[in-house]
Order: C-alpha cells, then structure tokens, then sequence
C-alpha cells in the first residue's frame, strides 16, 4: 500500500465541459472543494488555500503543471511548513451527457509520517467526500447545469 497512488473514479450526470468548469472555475471550485481566490488556470500558477480542522489549519500550496482543456489538469500538492510534496491529476472521459472522473493523488507517503493528519486514510476519506459526494451532489442537483449557462 505504500507508495502506491490514490485512485479515485465516479461518473457524473454531467457533459464534460461543466465538469471541467467545475474543476478549473474559482467562483464554482468553492461550491463544492475550496475556496481558491487566487486560482487562476495557467501551467506555472501557485495558488493556496486552507484546510484542515478548526484548531489545526494547513496551507495548501500548489502549483498548476499540466492543462489538457477538457481532459487533464495536474498540480502539486504541499503545505507550508511542512517536507514533502505530491500530485494531484483529475483525468475527465466524456460519454455523451455523462462523464467518468478518475482522480489520481500521488506522492502522499512524502509527508511527514509522524503527523497523524498525513495518514494515507484521511486523504482517502476527504477526496472520497469531495469526490464521492460533494462533487456529485453539485453537478447532478441541478444548480450546476443551470450555472451551466450562466458562464
């Protein structure tokens, strides 16, 4: 198990172009993953944000590495303060009016091992939710698609 990626799959009732709207649009992102003010989708860009719990915040720090419109969107994943450094990609498989989105985080085991908040499991439980359900839950609610023609 260790060294080995995180790997994530779930369709969506949802056309691939809002679901990449949904991954790579700030004013969308925070409706269901993070608020990212300073997100902007270019290959090089360093954006951050907050996560954790309410008595232990970390700073995310991540910089975009690879754009494929539609289908691909790579960055790397590390916090302030802390060794290590991991990847995250969201790969996106159009089928008609549904997509398939297969998240793969890498890299995890580079975090320091003696804090408990690193452990393999939390970072399968958050994407599980984020992915799993809050994710879901926007795209297919129907607020997204009509958002869908609002961008």
């Amino acid at each position: 198990m260790k060294n080995k990626p995180l790997v994530l799959e779930q369709e969506y009732h949802a056309p691939a172009a809002l679901v990449w709207r949904a991954l790579t649009e700030k004013e969308l992102m925070k409706k269901w993953y993070f608020d990212i003010s300073d997100f902007k989708l270019e290959v090089g860009h360093t954006f951050h944000f907050e996560g954790g719990e309410e008595n232990k915040r970390y700073v995310h720090i991540c910089e975009i590495l690879e754009i494929v419109p539609l289908k691909r969107l790579k960055y790397s994943w590390k916090y302030k303060g802390y060794a290590g450094i991991s990847f995250v990609t969201f790969e996106l498989y159009p089928d008609g009016e549904k997509t398939r989105l297969k998240l793969t985080h890498e890299g995890i085991e580079s975090f320091p091992s003696d804090n408990l908040d690193f452990v393999r499991d939390n970072f399968v439980g958050g994407w599980k939710f984020l992915i799993l359900e809050s994710l879901k839950e926007y795209l297919e609610n129907g607020k997204a698609l009509m958002e869908q023609y609002n961008g």
